[in-house]
């Protein structure tokens, strides 16, 4: 759910899972063939997850991060994993590159180029997104959402961002 004034974006479960659905139908459709999926940690984890269940493809992960300041809601400076999680040795072939977003465009742009550049098995890359941002500098291949407000995004697992072990003990009073 919008809100009123466009500046947030509230998305419950439900609505992120049939977000994720319809990119599937997206990349489905467009009848291109990949061999693995490469996810961008932490926001790429979970359409990654989906994705490599419904395509029943390998999931690779390589870790990044630029939102750390002000509890995640403020981008720093960029910082890319130099090494990819994969089950099969080293990422090779037609590679599909998810996230959740493309925000200002600034990490995937560097992950495409850090890509081109340091893994030349990769022979051919597109990119998948629930969600583009109207600022941003990436145009994704696929993704389902185009946001011109540029809408804070909340999304359901976000309330986990604030709750520690204690909380989880007083909760279930374990």
């Amino acid at each position: 759910m919008l809100t009123e004034d466009g500046k947030h974006l509230y998305v419950s479960y439900d609505e992120y899972h049939n977000l994720i659905e319809k990119l599937a139908i997206k990349i489905h459709q467009s009848g291109w063939e990949f061999d693995n999926i490469l996810c961008l940690a932490r926001g790429g984890m979970r359409p990654g997850d989906i994705l490599s269940r419904i395509f029943d493809k390998p999931l690779a992960i390589m870790s990044t991060s630029s939102y750390r300041a002000e509890a995640g809601t403020v981008q720093d400076r960029l910082d890319i994993a130099r090494f990819i999680t994969t089950p099969r040795g080293e990422i090779a072939g037609r590679v599909l590159l998810v996230d959740d977003l493309a925000d200002s465009g600034r990490t995937f742009g560097a992950v495409v180029d850090n890509l081109r550049t340091h893994y030349k098995p990769v022979t051919e890359l597109r990119t998948a997104v629930i969600w583009t941002k109207g600022v941003s500098v990436f145009q994704a291949d696929y993704s389902v959402e185009f946001l011109p407000t540029n809408p804070w995004i909340h999304q359901p697992f976000e309330a986990y961002d604030r709750t520690r072990p204690q909380k989880l003990l007083e909760k279930w009073k374990v």
